[in-house]
């Protein structure tokens, strides 16, 4: 499917990569990775923050930070195809206004087309809740209670043209226990994601990942 990855150049502390991050809601783990940004000498800054809700909060993180940060509503088309093509026209022409390097989704709900991924394919990674390939989808948490496995967690993955297929870049793993329920494990899932996100994100901008 789709051309090859190219991953993004290796940056500096002087030149750090350019990052805009994609959220949906309250971005908690936007708000992780723009801490680690701070406190932390890293090769990679937040220059962009887009949600594809205009009420989700977690804009407000970015804004908080001073980084550009904006809702991007679908808009009201009654084509479904021409809305989502005329949503990620927009997004893309965000992020190529703001010099953008790596795209990072962070509880981005929404899947993206073929011409979107093409664009940025190696430069486009996503978290996702659950050791895929197992539990992909948007309710991961709930399949895996479901499945009454003992063991999940989370990948960081880059995105291609299918739903959380991309390449493994990492993973990190936590018991299910007796007693969770989905937003019990969701609770303990985001705590391991909002380390190890930022982490690889780190190799990614020092050029210590290769495919």
């Amino acid at each position: 499917m789709g051309g090859e990855f190219i991953l993004p150049r290796t940056a500096s502390l002087e030149d750090p990569l350019r990052l805009a991050v994609l959220i949906s809601g309250g971005g908690s783990g936007l708000l992780s990775l723009l801490e680690h940004q701070s406190a932390t000498n890293c090769k990679h800054r937040t220059v962009l923050v887009l949600s594809d809700r205009e009420s989700a909060s977690g804009l407000q993180h970015g804004i908080d930070s001073g980084v550009k940060s904006a809702p991007v509503p679908l808009m009201d088309f009654s084509d479904p195809v021409v809305q989502r093509t005329t949503h990620e026209e927009e997004i893309h022409r965000l992020l190529i206004e703001s010099e953008v390097e790596l795209v990072v989704l962070s509880g981005y709900m929404r899947i993206l087309t073929p011409w979107f991924v093409g664009h940025w394919k190696g430069r486009l990674v996503n978290i996702h809740p659950s050791l895929l390939p197992d539990f992909p989808g948007a309710h991961a948490h709930r399949d895996v209670l479901s499945a009454g496995v003992t063991v999940t967690g989370c990948t960081v993955h880059l995105v291609d043209e299918g739903v959380d297929t991309g390449p493994i870049l990492a993973q990190q793993s936590i018991p299910v226990k007796s007693n969770d329920d989905a937003e019990s494990l969701q609770d303990r899932v985001k705590q391991v994601e909002h380390s190890l996100y930022p982490q690889i994100i780190d190799m990614l901008s020092s050029g210590e990942i290769s495919l």
